[in-house]
């Protein structure tokens, strides 16, 4: 036996491979991946014998087994319990050259057209934690935070005592972080906080009863809402790496601050994440609906006194929640819709550039057919391969007329799309992959010069501090580092 299995070690050592990719090929082309990634994926993980299909069991799945999840089952009963004043308010005006986008919105994401009565944007995480830490000392009823990363540092400490100072007097607090994101944020740093009434909860979090599977779905939102009545979302977490009075090499990003009916929906969004995180917990729904029948007819007044005196048409948004329980891919479909739209300039701010066929085809034929297309990515970013990744990307572009920035003083965090003077993009949303397909995810996209104008002078100001690329033939060793990260690309 012994010697029989030495003559032929290698050829049983050749029939296991064979089986291997067999079972691999079978796995990723029943998930029903675009052709490019499926082809990503095995020839990645072909020469990764039987780990690749644990590494492609926890990184590999685009859709989430619908029947453990049941999430569409949850979101269409929060959507009926919890009564929404903000469908009363449809009417606000919508100019009809923006119907494709908002019909696009209405049927991949279930979301309508509302608007904001205020806003505030605020560049860099420093005006934003001062703005939520203010909004949140104000707060009268109730607090509810869902973020990516929740660090347990210095802004993070801040953070939990402030929430603990509302529990003590009275307020009710809901926290959702993300599982992995905020991996550092444990029970013991937030037992205080729990033992006075705050609720907590993880998204897919590693744990007893939740499936490996999951570790690759992300929940990547940014949301704050204080008493119905303020939100706050976009690209900044809650972290010291984000605020350039703690870290000299701080992130730089975008945040912004709602008030009116938008809100309505961002708890919306937020309601249907805890009711899922919870796996039913239905004591926020409830609470809710109450705070919402006593402030209706309240609202509902100052709104009307705020429509007939000032005669100024409302700001006009939607919000666009998107994520791997879904097939259409809401969030990519309108920005690829909006860019084919474009009749004068696009300006793409992201940090992770990592774009789809879509989304790198309606980007060049914008530029092809004459629109100012303008692509800032950062200098160095905090992920080398998807840098790498990146950077394969910049001489394609620059061929098609893209002009492509770098910023330079630090990893550039924000996230926006800006199209023509009148349609504006801003959230947690970076054009990869990833945000596509892969992570939860909320934008917000704007109708309106006003706002377009205000993310316009945003994005010239990081472009003051930015240097254009020029094009550049690289020595081999560099292109082969970039066309190996770019087969990755769509793994990443």
């Amino acid at each position: 036996m012994n010697e029989w299995f030495f003559e032929h070690w290698h050829n049983l050592l050749l029939a296991s491979w064979v089986v291997y990719l067999v079972l691999l090929v079978c796995t990723i082309l029943l998930q029903q991946r675009n052709p490019i990634s499926s082809i990503a994926w095995i020839l990645s993980l072909s020469f990764i014998p039987f780990a690749g299909l644990l590494i492609y069991h926890f990184f590999g799945p685009r859709k989430i087994d619908k029947q453990r999840m049941n999430r569409q089952q949850k979101r269409l009963f929060v959507r009926r319990q919890q009564k929404l004043w903000a469908d009363k308010f449809e009417f606000t005006a919508v100019d009809d050259k923006f119907a494709p986008i908002v019909n696009l919105i209405r049927k991949t994401a279930n979301m309508p057209p509302t608007y904001t009565t205020d806003y505030e944007i605020y560049s860099g995480g420093e005006a934003t934690y001062t703005a939520i830490f203010k909004a949140i000392d104000e707060a009268k009823e109730y607090v509810l935070l869902e973020y990516y990363i929740f660090s347990p540092d210095q802004t993070g400490t801040a953070l939990r005592d402030l929430l603990i100072k509302k529990l003590q007097a009275g307020l009710k607090v809901f926290l959702l972080v993300d599982g992995m994101g905020s991996l550092r944020l444990s029970r013991r740093f937030m037992k205080e906080f729990e033992s006075l009434g705050g609720h907590l909860s993880y998204f897919h979090r590693l744990g007893i009863g939740v499936s490996s599977s999951l570790i690759n779905f992300r929940n990547h939102r940014k949301i704050l809402i204080c008493d119905g009545k303020i939100a706050f979302s976009g690209g900044v977490n809650i972290s010291d790496t984000q605020d350039l009075r703690i870290d000299p090499a701080a992130y730089h990003d975008v945040h912004m601050r709602f008030e009116g009916p938008i809100v309505d929906w961002f708890q919306t969004v937020f309601v249907e994440d805890w009711y899922y995180a919870t796996r039913g917990d239905e004591r926020l729904i409830h609470f809710l609906k109450e705070k919402s029948d006593l402030r209706l007819k309240k609202q509902t007044e100052e709104v009307q006194i705020i429509s007939d005196e000032l005669k100024v048409p409302p700001l006009s948004m939607q919000l666009i929640p998107s994520g791997p329980d879904s097939d259409l891919a809401p969030i990519l479909r309108v920005m690829v819709e909006a860019m084919h739209q474009a009749q004068e300039r696009i300006y793409l701010t992201t940090p992770y550039l990592v774009p789809d066929q879509s989304a790198l085809f309606a980007l060049t034929s914008a530029a092809l057919r004459g629109v100012d297309v303008k692509v800032l990515v950062p200098k160095k970013t905090d992920t080398y391969i998807v840098g790498k990744a990146a950077q394969s990307w910049y001489q394609d572009l620059m061929r098609c007329g893209i002009k492509v920035y770098t910023y330079m003083p630090r990893m550039l965090h924000t996230k926006t799309l800006i199209v023509d003077n009148d349609i504006s993009f801003i959230g947690s949303t970076n054009f990869d992959y990833r945000s596509f397909y892969l992570n939860f995810e909320l934008s917000v996209v704007s109708y309106g010069e006003k706002i377009n104008r205000s993310l316009c002078e945003e994005f010239y100001q990081s472009l003051a501090h930015s240097e254009q690329v020029e094009p550049v033939k690289l020595p081999l060793r560099e292109r082969l580092i970039q066309a190996s990260a770019r087969l990755l690309s769509p793994i990443l």
